[in-house]
């Protein structure tokens, strides 16, 4: 485990960190692999019901590390494409794991840290966020995702024109086209994040990984593909410990305790 990204699990919450303050948690070779790493971790190891994203010291992340890449030795197009490629699994992984992710952002998400961020699936900014693709002021296209993400999520209109002219958003700007769930006061921005994440963590997990499953699937599949398919995953989700509880728990008038199965 890198201590450039630090994980910490607790009742089923993986918290990680992205932890290069100094450099306002930017991108580069170690931050990537670590990253990736920490994906993959959080959506194999069956102790882990739900994951929290956040950067350390007050930002998210700012994207790749332009100054690095300014005086970096030149390499072949393939070598660079394939080491990007490999950087910007960790979008996907957290994208289509059957387990929910909460992004919190403060401080700046930015470039590939806005990517990073939209891969997630809830969003819960501080008041004083800046949001922005960033990558047309710095002469890129865009990485890890956020082109893909950003036109599933407001059309391709909406996309282009954040890409094309890389406005700054506020979190209140972000909210109001539905690039973040929720803004709270700066102060109040760990709290509110831990907890979301932590009430994920500790709900019926079968059944939340269905049901970001059924919603990937709207993405790409079919009507009738998507209609098997959610057949299927509400048949599976009635076997589950959870959902036997829930109905008990309904029943008798209270609130359920799930146990993730």
């Amino acid at each position: 485990m890198s201590d450039i990204v630090l994980q910490h699990l607790d009742r089923g919450l993986l918290t990680i960190t992205m932890n290069r303050p100094d450099r306002r948690n930017a991108l580069n070779a170690d931050m990537t692999r670590g990253l990736v790493e920490a994906a993959r971790r959080a959506a194999e190891d069956s102790d882990v019901r739900a994951v929290l994203l956040k950067g350390a010291g007050g930002t998210f992340c700012v994207g790749g590390d332009v100054k690095a890449m300014a005086v970096a030795t030149p390499r072949p197009l393939e070598e660079r494409v394939t080491t990007l490629r490999k950087g910007m699994e960790v979008s996907r992984i957290l994208h289509q794991m059957q387990k929910p992710v909460v992004a919190q952002i403060d401080g700046a998400a930015a470039g590939a840290g806005l990517s990073i961020a939209l891969s997630c699936d809830i969003r819960i900014a501080s008041e004083s966020a800046k949001i922005t693709t960033a990558f047309a002021k710095v002469g890129f296209s865009g990485d890890y995702g956020g082109t893909y993400f950003l036109t599933q999520m407001l059309g391709s209109a909406k996309a282009r024109e954040l890409y094309l002219l890389s406005p700054v958003l506020t979190a209140k700007e972000a909210l109001g086209l539905g690039m973040v769930s929720r803004v709270v006061p700066d102060a109040e921005i760990d709290k509110a994040a831990h907890e979301l994440a932590m009430s994920l963590a500790q709900g019926p997990s079968v059944t939340l990984g269905y049901i970001k499953r059924n919603i990937n699937n709207a993405e790409t599949l079919s009507l009738e593909a998507c209609f098997d398919a959610e057949a299927i995953h509400h048949s599976r989700c009635g076997e589950t410990t959870d959902h036997k509880e829930a109905s008990k728990a309904f029943v008798e008038k209270r609130t359920p305790t799930f146990v993730g199965r």
